[in-house]
């Protein structure tokens, strides 16, 4: 009883902490693609619709990260909440990235290289095109939010993309040292002096 009521504090916390473990704002459903008209249009924070980041712009960002443009996709689930945090490579250069509800439920999504014919019993798959594969597992998510989910599997558009991914590097100088010699091989000398 002693044990039990020491771990439940922990218990209760850790939902907070899994889910607050980025500082990222996470979002729910794709956002609309910047147009003429609508909020987006009518003097909001959005960039224009000139300034919205191309495909080919999406690519070299994805590839920077490791990840196979071709092999991105995403979802969109009533009650849950793409973890921007959680997005990432799976596998040589697939994509990962995981949805949460308010109750704790974790959905994880794999896009790859393969099969549906090699689906794990826990997992739903499906095969958007030849040679791809998207798997589905879901921590206390029933089994029907989980089929809805790989039903509503899609590659994103580039508005629906460029706020999920990292601020794409800018070039910067290498940094000069000042204790290397002129001489040899360019290693330091961290010889101390006097020691023999």
């Amino acid at each position: 009883m002693i044990r039990a009521a020491r771990a439940l504090p922990l218990l209760l916390v850790l939902p907070a902490l899994l889910t607050a473990c980025g500082t990222e704002k996470a979002r729910s459903g794709p956002e609309p693609a910047a147009s003429g008209s609508g909020p987006a249009a009518a003097g909001s924070s959005r960039e224009p619709a000139s300034a919205a980041p191309g495909q080919a712009d999406m690519d070299v960002r994805l590839r920077a990260l490791g990840i196979a443009p071709e092999l991105v996709y995403v979802t969109e689930v009533p009650g849950f909440t793409l973890a921007q945090q959680s997005i990432g490579v799976n596998g040589d250069d697939g994509f990962s990235v995981a949805y949460g509800a308010k109750d704790g439920a974790i959905l994880h999504l794999y896009a790859e290289r393969g099969s549906a014919a090699d689906c794990p019993r826990d997992h739903v798959c499906r095969a958007p095109a030849k040679g791809q594969v998207v798997r589905l597992y879901g921590e206390k998510v029933a089994p029907d939010v989980l089929r809805r989910a790989a039903d509503a599997v899609h590659r994103p558009t580039p508005a629906e993309l460029a706020p999920l991914l990292p601020p794409p590097r800018t070039a910067t100088a290498p940094v000069q040292r000042g204790d290397l010699p002129p001489y040899g091989d360019g290693a330091p000398d961290n010889s101390v002096p006097g020691s023999s």
